[in-house]
């Protein structure tokens, strides 16, 4: 969208995510925080309380914002945990408690003030430097925003800033301190590198049935085949019904009648102009000068219009139209300021205006173009009618469909084919389902749609296979369905997965036997030095680790160096065991571009800790209380 609602640069980058949500708009409405102290409430700030109701809320945006975030492998379990719905009542309260000290320290943005940060965003402006109303209201519409929502948004984010910055900016790391984690990065060892492999100690190891029943009993989980239903089932949407929709050439010409604005372009011209500019609010003797100027090229122009673009190139202060000889190509009405606007519709092509005064200055216009209105014929637009007509049959009539759809479908409960002949639908067939949305299937394809799996698991269904309910999976879009066949979840034979278990018990008994003999080894090499079997030695530093596995960095780059040469071993799990020899240590190449870089992100952190120790101290000043028992209780989305 616009540059600064991509960047939020003065604002923290942990917190701020949960600061600006929309439920922000409590700020500047402190009437609202007293009205909830007349309900009882899960916490409590500065005495309002935060309902069950507004919790409850909370709790079903979280999921519906994880819905769409994870699509089928979306779980509402994810948030049916204490800790979870702990940490969205934090974010409340977080929130609550700001909102507190932003009604009492009074903080407010100027409707000037906000009109000129949306003024200045990249890409709204005109050519000719006025507001771009359509273009502001087109990628608002985008991003599902009205003005009136994105304006509030915007001067939320304001007003938080006019509160967080101050604490921001009182962030400081002292030059010693960024110095000397630099250096910590930039310290180079010298290493060298034995790795004890799983796969060398494979021969070792001595697997017994005993051992393979023991991995598959404990572990049965692993070879369980979930439940599974192969099923029938009829989709009715609107779609659907405008195929069933036949429209005459009567019908077209009838609503092509009605609607004839509908396919009437608007005229438009293209203007090129001469801006000579002075702000409204400057003195009359600015004005004069400047009207006296654009006075000598209008006399000019009439003297020589053919001049023109050489003159706007020239003289123009519009830097969008100067270089391209003032045009501004073609435009309708109501897209210019009114004064410009009302000179361009009233000049004939090729004539040249009387100087137009406007809030940017004095403009001198020429009209270079003119498409004059038009309306589209019948023929041209038929088809796109058709469709149009079908679409808005096949909405009417979606309801009355909707509603036998599912009283057939409940009155016949043992076939779907009353239902499907009925309504002229086809019956399909999927197989496989399970109980959870198939990872990598959109949810928006009917079958793999949360709230059907719901409906054809049901017990109800199960047991007596009979339809399911109509559910509604998408706006206008009802789907029904029948099991076929049901395999309940069984588990998998010890002798169909003894072969995997085997490999893995393998593995597990490998590695075990690698990291004990790393760590002999490494004993050894503390008591007396040895570099046989080691690989050749390699700087190595926080910033230069290739080859070093990730979970053993950690280990190296803290090791003790104060003697040389010093070891240290590492276990990789199923990957090993991996010993480093480090035979020497140097400062580094310091860098002044990372330095620079480091210290920023240095800065930043302690911008962050500055914010939450700051937030801690709002909610201490408000007195936070929380009902722990009343979060204890889950919450589902909402149907």
């Amino acid at each position: 969208m616009f540059e600064f609602i991509r960047t939020h640069q003065r604002l923290m980058q942990i917190l701020l995510a949960v600061l600006i949500l929309p439920s922000l708009v409590l700020f500047g409405n402190p009437d609202v925080l007293r009205s909830f102290g007349k309900e009882e409430g899960i916490a409590k700030v500065a005495g309002a309380p935060i309902t069950q109701a507004e919790f409850d809320q909370a709790l079903r945006d979280q999921l519906d914002r994880m819905r769409q975030m994870y699509g089928p492998q979306f779980d509402a379990k994810m948030l049916n945990t204490l800790e979870a719905r702990q940490s969205i009542l934090d974010e409340m309260i977080d929130r609550k408690a700001i909102a507190g000290e932003i009604a009492v320290k009074k903080l407010t943005i100027a409707d000037a003030t906000l009109q000129d940060k949306i003024a200045k965003s990249p890409g709204m402006l005109k050519a000719d430097g006025h507001f771009n109303n359509e273009e502001y209201t087109r990628v608002l519409a985008q991003q599902g925003m009205t003005p009136l929502m994105f304006e509030q948004r915007l001067r939320q984010d304001m007003v938080l800033q006019q509160l967080l910055a101050p604490v921001q900016a009182g962030a400081f790391v002292p030059k010693t301190v960024a110095e000397r984690f630099s250096a910590i990065n930039e310290q180079e060892r010298e290493v060298q590198m034995l790795m004890y492999k799983p796969g060398d100690f494979a021969d070792r190891v001595k697997i017994t049935d005993e051992m393979l029943k023991a991995y598959y009993e404990k572990n049965s989980a692993q070879f369980v085949i979930p439940e599974q239903i192969n099923a029938e089932y009829v989709v009715l949407n609107s779609e659907v019904l405008a195929e069933q929709t036949t429209v005459s050439d009567a019908d077209v010409q009838t609503y092509y009648k009605a609607n004839e604005k509908s396919y009437t372009t608007e005229e438009q011209r293209r203007a090129s102009h001469i801006l000579i500019a002075v702000a409204k609010d400057s003195s009359a003797a600015d004005k004069a000068k400047a009207k006296a100027k654009a006075a000598d090229i209008l006399a000019q122009l009439r003297k020589k219009p053919e001049d023109f673009a050489k003159l706007a190139k020239e003289n123009s202060d519009d830097p969008g139209s100067k270089e391209k000889g003032g045009d501004l190509d073609f435009f309708g009405k109501g897209m210019m300021v009114p004064q410009f606007d009302e000179s361009v519709f009233k000049l004939k092509q090729g004539d040249i205006s009387e100087l137009v005064q406007s809030d940017y200055g004095f403009h001198i216009i020429t009209v270079t173009g003119i498409k004059p209105a038009g309306v589209k014929t019948l023929d041209e637009v038929k088809v796109q009618i058709a469709a149009d007509i079908k679409k808005q049959k096949a909405g009417k009539a979606y309801t009355e469909a909707a509603e036998t759809f599912t009283n057939v479908l409940y009155e016949q409960g043992d076939s779907l084919k009353p239902a499907a002949e009925k309504l002229k639908l086809k019956i399909q067939t999927v197989n496989g389902l399970s109980r959870n949305s198939k990872p990598g299937l959109p949810a928006t394809v009917e079958t793999n749609n949360p709230k059907f799996l719901k409906a054809i698991f049901s017990d109800d269904v199960v047991k007596k296979k009979h339809n399911t309910e109509a559910v509604e999976v998408a706006p206008n879009t009802l789907i029904a369905g029948r099991i076929v066949e049901y395999k309940a979840a069984s588990k998998r034979p010890f002798e169909e997965v003894k072969a995997s278990i085997q490999a893995q018990v393998t593995a597990t008994e490998a590695a075990a036997l690698a990291e004990k003999e790393g760590i002999a080894k490494l004993a050894a090499l503390k008591a007396a030095d040895a570099t046989a079997g080691f690989t050749d030695a390699k700087m190595v530093s926080r910033l230069k680790n290739q080859d070093i596995p990730p979970a053993a960095l950690l280990d190296l780059m803290r090791a003790d160096t104060q003697k040389l040469p010093a070891f240290v071993g590492t276990s990789l799990g199923t990957a090993g065991y991996v010993i480093f020899r480090i035979g020497k240590v140097s400062p580094g190449t310091a860098d002044k571009e990372r330095r620079a870089s480091e210290a920023q992100q240095l800065a930043g952190m302690q911008s962050s800790q500055n914010l939450y120790a700051y937030l801690e101290l709002l909610k201490q000043r408000a007195k936070v209380t929380i009902n722990k028992a009343a979060i204890a209780a889950p919450v589902t989305a909402a149907p």
